[in-house]
């Protein structure tokens, strides 16, 4: 956080310090308006804390250039390694059968969100998410909530907020990717793909109704109930043209018996799907071992180099023999082993925080079982991140009665990429290094913030 943020922080703070009515006014009234936003996750509304994150504009600039470096540099590795990028990340056979599917446009991953903490000097990002990032139409409804509430009216007599397009830019990168597959409808019909029993199924109808209103026919469905019969992808009668896949590829791997309607139609492309199967190559962690590999820092310009050295910690994966750290050579196990207290190890190929081992956190015996484990399976080692706290105002209950408090929390800030250009961020909120909100944290929204008056 700069210094024009943190000011903006506290101004926000002391009217909520200063002010009871205002604290009144949430305490009443604020979960009531998530509830009724349909902004939950598994049961739980989404959002307990009543600040948004604030970004000023120096420091989206900065950020937006970063990505873009670090965006540029995995496109590259991916298409200067070729399906030898499959070996180094460890793709399964079948992950590699659905890759090889060509979807009729250029990009990999055309939406994505790059996970990052921010840390005592700047930001970290600790991973790619290249399948379906969620979070987006979550985001534009908090925005929505966030600015009707009295708090931010008064705020906004000092500050000028700034709202990002991320889901305009969704809509957007899908209707691309469509017309540069060959889709000529006018108004393409939009199907947000997954099974219906997922926590998130209330964004995929707030995705619904938002393209709805922009004059896209649009659905939500489960691809269990998908027909393919003359070259027609379908829904209850209902023709599809564009499939926003949010189903994950080992999702779909697990029951692939049950979904050859949209196995078929993607193959035959008779439907544009987005973000397609060949994704999966840049979504594994083990993508951030290719960019910091010594021996690959060739193939990325000075400014992809610079930005990967500043902003993505050390990577590899785990495995047995030697790699290189700084230069040196060093047996990975050995010095996994040794230095527990500054690696984490995570799955390749997971999320909501399943499997990850945290060493600072773990006895030495915990810790040799950990990479027991990871030797056997598929993970990363990744070096630790110095973790900032941030102050937040949260809503709690006690005594069955919400309560408004200030807790130091871990900030999760994660830039959304459309086309390899940053729009807006998920900002996720946690008391534990594991800042996700399937593991339970929370998101709030994010906004530009700049002042209204300035000292002469």
């Amino acid at each position: 956080m700069d210094e024009a943020t943190r000011r903006a922080a506290d101004d926000y703070h002391r009217l909520l310090r200063d002010d009871r009515g205002l604290v009144q006014e949430l305490e009443q009234r604020f979960e009531g308006r998530m509830r009724e936003a349909k902004l939950t996750f598994g049961g739980r509304i989404l959002c307990p804390f009543l600040r948004p994150n604030f970004v000023s504009p120096a420091v989206y600039e900065e950020i937006r250039g970063v990505c873009r470096g670090i965006f540029r540099a995995i496109e590259k590795a991916e298409e200067r390694l070729g399906q030898g990028l499959w070996d180094r990340v460890d793709m399964t056979p079948e992950e590699r059968e659905l890759a090889a599917v060509d979807p009729g446009y250029r990009r990999s991953s055309p939406t994505s969100r790059l996970d990052s903490f921010i840390t005592t000097s700047a930001y970290q990002f600790v991973e790619l998410n290249a399948e379906s990032p969620a979070g987006i139409a979550y985001n534009e409804v908090l925005v929505d909530i966030f600015l009707e509430l009295p708090v931010m009216k008064r705020f906004q007599e000092r500050y000028r907020l700034r709202r990002f397009r991320s889901r305009d830019r969704l809509l957007e990168t899908l209707l691309n990717c469509h017309r540069e597959a060959g889709g000529r409808e006018e108004k393409p019909t939009i199907a947000v793909v997954d099974y219906e029993d997922v926590p998130t199924r209330t964004e995929h109808h707030l995705f619904r109704e938002f393209f709805e209103s922009k004059g896209y026919p649009a659905l939500v469905c489960d691809p269990r109930h998908l027909t393919y019969e003359g070259g027609v992808l379908r829904h209850e009668g209902r023709a599809i043209h564009i499939v926003y896949k949010r189903l994950l590829v080992n999702e779909l791997l697990d029951r692939k018996d049950e979904l050859q309607a949209l196995l078929r139609a993607t193959r035959e492309r008779a439907v544009t799907v987005v973000n397609p199967f060949r994704c999966k190559a840049i979504h594994k962690k083990a993508i951030f071992e290719v960019l910091t590999d010594d021996e690959l820092q060739s193939l990325f310009t000075g400014e992809e180099r610079a930005a990967i050295a500043a902003h993505v910690p050390w990577t590899r994966r785990v495995r047995a023999g030697h790699t290189l750290r700084g230069g040196e050579k060093v047996d990975l196990p050995d010095f996994i082993r040794k230095n527990r207290d500054r690696l984490v190890m995570k799955p390749n190929d997971e999320y909501g925080g399943k499997g990850v081992f945290i060493g600072w956190e773990m006895t030495d015996t915990a810790w040799e079982q950990a990479l027991a484990q990871a030797l056997r399976e598929s993970y990363v080692v990744q070096q630790k991140v110095e973790l900032q706290r941030e102050e937040f105002p949260e809503l709690s209950t006690q005594d069955g009665v919400p309560r408004l408090g200030f807790r130091d929390l871990v900030v999760d800030l994660d830039p959304f990429v459309f086309e390899g250009e940053v729009e807006g961020f998920l900002t996720r909120l946690s008391g534990t290094s594991l800042a996700n909100v399937t593991s339970g944290g929370g998101q709030v929204p994010a906004f530009l913030v700049e002042p209204r008056y300035t000292s002469s």
